[in-house]
């Protein structure tokens, strides 16, 4: 199963990297707000450019491995990505979609694992590897 991770960087800007392994690299987006398991919540997603598989693995004094896991690539089409994850904190399907030049929009899909006003980030946000938080 090819794996995904979500790394939590305090870079000028704090934000969520959210990272699939596909085509022998992780197609990269990074979502300012975080995934979120409300369905009715849509999240910024701005493509970044690939990273290489080791990325994966990365935490330093300003990343954190806020979830990784495997995922089910469920449907690809230019413009539109749907994923089923199996991660720590992420479950379910989520849907990427292209909506001009970086621009995307994360959805989490109304599923089993869909969790209407939660706020994963806020609720859980240490490392999935260590524990640590970025403060």
């Amino acid at each position: 199963m090819p794996r995904f991770v979500v790394q939590l960087h305090h870079a000028r800007a704090v934000h969520y990297d959210v990272r699939f392994e596909l085509g022998g690299v992780l197609r990269s987006w990074a979502v300012p707000k975080g995934p979120s398991l409300d369905p009715g919540e849509r999240r910024l997603a701005v493509a970044v450019p690939d990273h290489d598989l080791g990325h994966a693995d990365y935490e330093g004094p300003a990343v954190i491995i806020w979830d990784e896991g495997g995922f089910e690539l469920v449907r690809e089409r230019e413009g539109h990505l749907v994923v089923a994850l199996e991660g720590h904190k992420l479950h379910g399907g989520f849907a990427l979609t292209h909506t001009g030049a970086k621009h995307w929009i994360l959805v989490k899909m109304d599923d089993a694992a869909a969790r209407r006003g939660s706020d994963i980030v806020a609720e859980q946000p240490g490392s999935v590897r260590t524990g640590r938080t970025l403060g």
